[in-house]
């Protein structure tokens, strides 16, 4: 498991050491998107796009004003100064690709995609051992785009990183080899923030050929059933010792050739000034489907509301209306009514036949603890070694 770094400083618009929980830098060889759903609404990217960064050449241009905040254009743009900034990152690292932005957005053309995959292959091939994390909310393009063979691409792109090396050629057989089975050092996700996107994205995931999968359900904003898309128990990537690529730990097949499962699910709740609560019923149940299946559970934030309960020593809400609202288990929101009987405070009847009552509070205050714990299980994925170039 990787350790997860905390510092903020940045160099030339790489974050070395991410504040996001489950990373440990971010890279954004391209910036810009489009709203496609309703997870995308309070989204932190369009936010920093439109305010701070808004003159920044990488940003400028790429949101327009509304009453509601900045809101992207649809416009996209490649950032050809910072693609090769992996390569300059010594110390292996969990890398967050394309953090401002979508690999995979319709914009974003198949050459810009190649160059991208480039650097990552080249990372796998010169020995750098990052891991590369890929979230998109477009998997139906990553699959299109990964179902055709591009090993000619990938590896030309790759050697061209190494330069007039001696290990120009080497870089280009290992990847051109390599490259026939999915990247073992890249894990392929995709946002799934309620039921209603939750079938179509996860079929079009399992179809993609990928080393690791992951469903981030952040901001989680209904309850979800991902039970039957997740890996059956005890099936795990896993770096075998004598072998370049990996294989299942139960069943010895290679990612190629296995079910498409999911390895892993990352929940959190939404944070922003306007954020919409997150059920505590939905994170507990995908955290009993992921325990079910054997599959890692990662629990980032409660975002920026919390459990409004009595007696971990709060107030009575009735003195906070503004910052109290009642959530539901089928995702409705209302205002508290002082009035009503039978609202809980706390853990709840388990039937959930009540709402919870969340209180809005800074997101630092709300944590990232579920039930008295912390949740930061990471995929049973061992980085590859891989041999240095001659």
């Amino acid at each position: 498991m990787y350790a997860v770094a905390r510092s903020t400083k940045l160099t030339d618009n790489v974050a070395q050491h991410s504040l996001i929980e489950w990373t440990d830098a971010t890279w954004s060889p391209i910036t810009g998107c489009s709203i496609l759903s309703a997870g995308c609404r309070r989204c932190y990217a369009m936010k920093l796009a439109g305010t701070r960064l808004r003159n920044h050449p990488s940003r400028a241009g790429l949101t327009i004003d509304t009453p509601a905040g900045p809101v992207w254009t649809g416009e996209v743009r490649f950032n050809a100064q910072w693609l090769n900034q992996p390569l300059r990152m010594t110390r292996p690292r969990l890398i967050f690709v394309c953090a401002h932005s979508d690999l995979f957005h319709p914009a974003v053309p198949f050459a810009w995609i190649d160059r991208v995959f480039g650097v990552m292959w080249a990372c796998y091939a010169m020995s750098r051992g990052h891991i590369h994390q890929v979230l998109t909310k477009r998997p139906d393009r990553a699959l299109e785009y990964l179902s055709t063979d591009r090993r000619h691409i990938w590896a030309e792109l790759a050697a061209a990183h190494a330069g007039r090396s001696p290990g120009a050629a080497y870089v280009y057989d290992r990847v051109f080899e390599a490259a026939s089975l999915p990247h073992p050092q890249i894990w392929l996700m995709t946002t799934v923030e309620n039921q209603r996107v939750a079938p179509e994205r996860l079929a079009a995931l399992r179809a993609c050929p990928a080393a690791v999968r992951g469903v981030s359900c952040e901001p989680l904003l209904s309850h979800l059933d991902l039970l039957p898309h997740l890996l059956p128990r005890g099936h795990a990537f896993h770096g075998a010792d004598d072998k370049d690529l990996d294989v299942c730990s139960q069943c010895g097949r290679g990612a190629a050739e296995h079910d498409g499962g999911i390895h892993w699910v990352i929940v959190g709740g939404e944070s922003a000034r306007d954020a919409r609560p997150m059920h505590p019923e939905w994170a507990r149940s995908l955290r009993e489907q992921c325990r079910a299946a054997g599959v890692a559970y990662f629990f980032k934030q409660w975002g920026s509301w919390q459990i409004a309960s009595l007696a971990n020593g709060d107030a009575d809400p009735s003195m906070d209306r503004k910052n109290v609202a009642w959530v539901h288990n089928d995702g409705v929101v209302t205002r508290p009514s002082w009035k009503r009987v039978g609202v809980n405070v706390g853990r709840p009847d388990p039937t959930d036949t009540q709402p919870y009552a969340m209180r809005r509070v800074p997101k630092k205050k709300a944590g990232r603890v579920l039930d008295g714990q912390l949740h930061d299980e990471f995929p049973n994925h061992t980085p590859l070694s891989v041999a240095p170039a001659p």
